[in-house]
């Protein structure tokens, strides 16, 4: 048996690399685009989920919260009474930023001193940071504006002390260049199974499959292999880049970060070989797996923030495997999260590529015959 799948998996390779076409298309477009992205994407924000650490208990510091509570631009989702609760809310991405008031902040107001807000923000997303971090500038500069107004101050009573958590100098490249592992490693993996069955049947070498002594399910491990060795490689490819070439620190465990890209691949295969099955030609196969991508890139968080969609919306997100496996790759890159960490990442992704395997190989044995 293993020598007939072997036989058809260096027909595939063969098939794969045969002209220079397809060599080219399979390895160069994928650097083209990291490169090209890694330069010149950027995002935006509209929605701050935060929490609010007052040591104080002074009227100043409850009207300073009243004035970020009553901002459009931010959400107050938690409110802290010990130092060990901040953490937690920003490693689960609870929150996005943490207001924190020093003690004494009302009574140095009140008699004319300078007085200290903190804001702790997630850096992970360092553009979402950055912003975050000017929204809040901008509530507390209309705090002081006010404050000096009522009474008579000329300096500015607060001021803003912010740190990054994950990011300290708000790099973008640290956010976006791990997401193009994911995006990348994907796109190659569609087109290699997507139009690995299609193009048999359009060249009419189908049909002499169904003749030898292969199984369906040997056709099938042997018609996944190569996809499965392409996604690898060029992910593989594309963390060197990113954590050589761009600097992006890399700071998890690399096991973590690569079983999750086995899953990952294990699903986007199970995923373009069920479009593969379906299409009768490659023309066919290649507009089901672009119209599969499409969506999954947009409702992966890769670009858009999954907390600022719809509820419907988020919801359809949990059937997307490269937003699992994006949080993955962000994770180990930036945070360093561990197994234990990772997991609620992980089981979804198997769930996934277990499902989308065992639907390509139905669609596989009903569609061979």
């Amino acid at each position: 048996m293993w020598q007939r799948i072997l036989a058809l998996i260096t027909k595939e390779f063969l098939n794969l690399f045969k002209d220079r076409k397809s060599r080219f298309v399979t390895i160069v477009p994928p650097l083209i685009q990291l490169l090209v992205f890694g330069y010149a994407a950027s995002f935006d924000l509209d929605h701050v989920p935060y929490a609010v650490y007052d040591r104080d208990h002074g009227q100043a510091g409850r009207a300073l919260q009243a004035a970020f509570s009553g901002s459009p631009t931010f959400d107050l989702r938690y409110v802290i009474q010990r130092q060990d609760q901040i953490a937690p809310l920003i490693d689960n991405r609870e929150v996005l930023l943490v207001l924190q008031l020093e003690p004494g902040f009302s009574e140095k107001l009140t008699i004319g001193e300078p007085a200290e807000v903190q804001v702790l923000v997630d850096g992970r997303n360092s553009n979402t940071a950055q912003i975050a971090v000017n929204y809040a500038g901008s509530v507390l500069n209309a705090f002081n504006g006010q404050w000096i107004a009522r009474h008579q101050q000329q300096a500015p009573p607060t001021r803003l002390v912010s740190r990054a958590w994950f990011n300290p100098n708000l790099e973008s490249r640290w956010f976006f260049i791990p997401g193009l592992v994911g995006l990348l490693t994907l796109v190659v993996t569609m087109v290699v199974t997507s139009l690995s069955v299609a193009r048999e049947r359009e060249q009419g070498t189908f049909d002499q499959l169904l003749v030898t002594p292969l199984r369906p399910f040997e056709i099938l491990i042997g018609k996944a292999t190569p996809g499965f060795v392409v996604g690898l490689v060029e992910g593989s490819l594309v963390i060197l880049v990113a954590r050589f070439w761009f600097g992006v620190p890399l700071v998890g465990d690399l096991a973590v970060l690569y079983l999750g890209l086995v899953l990952f691949l294990f699903a986007a295969i199970g995923i373009g070989l069920a479009i593969s099955s379906l299409a009768v030609t490659l023309q066919q196969a290649l507009l089901g797996g672009f119209l599969f991508m499409v969506p999954a890139v947009i409702l992966s968080g890769f670009a858009t923030p999954i907390e600022n969609m719809p509820p419907l919306v988020q919801m359809i997100t949990l059937l997307d495997p490269l937003r699992y496996f994006l949080v993955v790759l962000r994770g180990v890159f930036l945070e360093g999260a561990p197994f234990s960490i990772l997991v609620h990442q992980l089981w979804p992704l198997a769930i996934i590529a277990a499902v989308t395997l065992s639907a390509a190989g139905w669609l596989f044995r009903h569609r061979m015959y």
